[in-house]
């Protein structure tokens, strides 16, 4: 099973990321073997981020996602793919986009987290 998902992962009136919980709940239940997320993850056009009124940083923001992302598909033992999309406001605005930076990346997850550009090619079993 495939399951893939495009952002943004926020409503409209706040970064909560309620969307997201609601994702991750479907991939907890479901366990997809592949889990594909594409961007934007932290949209550039969120009303909160083009009136600067994030609590953190855009990198805090998007790093507190990706982890949130990673912790909540571990017990699925989902495959994840992350894409990045322009409209990322952590991520370099260029095409094509080279992958998410991660070092934090936990090393029990390395093996099943992939970070790929956009655009990529993805070759499943």
């Amino acid at each position: 099973m495939v399951l893939v998902a495009c952002g943004p992962f926020t409503p409209s009136d706040s970064v909560a990321f309620e969307p997201l919980s609601d994702l991750l709940e479907v991939v907890a239940r479901d366990r997809p073997d592949v889990c594909i997320l594409l961007g934007p993850f932290l949209d550039a056009k969120h009303e909160q981020v083009e009136s600067c009124q994030l609590l953190g940083s855009f990198s805090d923001m998007f790093r507190l996602c990706l982890r949130t992302i990673i912790e909540g598909t571990r017990s699925a033992g989902s495959q994840l793919v992350l894409v990045p999309s322009l409209r990322d406001v952590s991520h370099d605005f260029v095409y094509p986009q080279p992958p998410f930076p991660f070092p934090d990346l936990p090393k029990e997850d390395r093996a099943r987290v992939l970070l790929v550009p956009e655009p990529c090619t993805l070759d499943i079993d």
